[in-house]
């Protein structure tokens, strides 16, 4: 009887201890809330571009040749008409005198020709020459005729090559790519060889963005854009949309639209080539409710680790959060609008100051949060809540 009274307080002993320990863990669990309150609310799209000037012209040669002079260098500024290069001369130099030479000699035949069958016809009209002389005038006239027309054609050409041999630049500009040195051949065989890139202004930039197809419905024309670039990771640009092209480019079976911004750079920091990191600012609503996307995810949970399922949770067909009430959690369906992918809009269901849960805060000891350091871009959602003011 003594053991058996002995094993009953110990049984009951591990009994108390273990309710004894799961009430004080339950006492431990507190529930991260927020409280529901207006502020600003983005929703944005992120990609990659190259800046690129809006106007630009490769600049090249449609004869072959040797350079003989380069008159400019990277970043010459350049105006219209101006000669910026110049092809060695000497060979179509000689092909123009020899064309200027044929020409004389085909005219003197033309001339000639001419005379012969003006003769002749007049001789046939008077029946003193046969058929066969005078069709034999008429031959050499006709084909003395077409060689004459034929060098004109040769001389002109000769002379528009020979005008080739200067280079001249099309718009005014800067030089910010030079592709040959003096002394170099230079072939214009079926494609125009580059010899200069010009860009018109430079205060006047663009990027061209490539933006996934999952988002290039959200894109138009006139929207907002801020990007960054390594070059100045300090700072950021404005820009705005000017086009939308339809033309999808795909790479590795992934498909992108390019995106034009307009990029005005009146400090001459953004140079071309550079690689933007974009932010499109899609939709933006100012002093609206706003809470936590993690509120619509939340749900309690009972002893056993399961989600508490009542009557309510069941039967709910929109968006519900979990309130905390004087009376412990209750959950309410909610209507949202847009969202920055951390803190959505509430349209309906919650009003400004009440607690909606998003977790349960885990005792300090067994939890060891790191705060992250909300981001640069101003129009990327800020964990602290905060909302950037323009």
């Amino acid at each position: 009887m003594k053991k058996i009274a002995i094993l009953i307080i110990v049984v009951v002993g591990a009994i108390f201890l273990f309710f004894s320990f799961r009430t004080e863990e339950k006492a431990k669990i507190d529930y991260e809330v927020f409280n529901v309150r207006r502020g600003n609310i983005r929703n944005t799209i992120t990609a990659t571009g190259t800046i690129e000037p809006i106007t630009q012209v490769e600049v090249g040669t449609q004869v072959s040749g040797t350079i003989a002079r380069i008159l400019v260098d990277y970043n010459s500024e350049v105006k219209k008409g101006q000669l910026i290069a110049e092809l060695d001369k000497t060979v179509l130099e000689s092909e123009y005198e020899a064309q200027q030479s044929t020409l004389y000699a085909n005219q003197n035949e033309f001339d000639y020709q001419k005379k012969n069958y003006e003769r002749v016809s007049g001789l046939y009209a008077k029946k003193l020459v046969s058929d066969s002389e005078f069709e034999t005038a008429e031959y050499q006239y006709e084909n003395a005729r077409r060689a004459l027309d034929r060098s004109r054609s040769d001389l002109i050409k000769a002379k528009t090559n020979l005008n080739y041999c200067m280079i001249y630049s099309p718009i005014d500009g800067v030089v910010i790519s030079r592709a040959v040195d003096e002394g170099q051949t230079v072939a214009a065989m079926f494609n125009t060889p580059k010899l200069f890139v010009i860009a018109n202004d430079l205060r006047k930039m663009r990027v061209i963005a490539d933006v996934d197809e999952a988002d290039i419905g959200q894109v138009q024309e006139g929207q907002k854009v801020i990007f960054t670039v390594d070059a100045f990771p300090d700072e950021h640009f404005e820009g705005s949309v000017t086009q939308v092209r339809l033309e999808p480019i795909v790479t590795s079976n992934v498909v992108t639209y390019e995106v034009v911004i307009d990029a005005p750079n009146p400090d001459l920091k953004l140079k071309p080539g550079l690689t933007a990191s974009i932010t499109v600012l899609i939709h933006e609503k100012k002093n609206v409710l706003v809470m936590p996307l993690r509120a619509l995810r939340f749900q309690p949970e009972d002893e056993d680790g399961m989600p508490v399922m009542t009557e309510e949770v069941k039967t709910q067909t929109s968006k519900s959060v979990w309130l905390q009430t004087l009376e412990g959690l209750k959950s309410k369906d909610v209507r949202t609008g847009i969202s920055d992918g951390i803190y959505t809009e509430v349209l309906e269901g919650v009003q400004e100051g009440e607690s909606v849960v998003t977790g349960i805060r885990l005792p300090e000891k067994a939890a060891d949060v790191k705060k992250t350091k909300p981001g640069g871009n101003p129009l990327m959602p800020n964990m602290t809540g905060a909302r950037p003011q323009h």
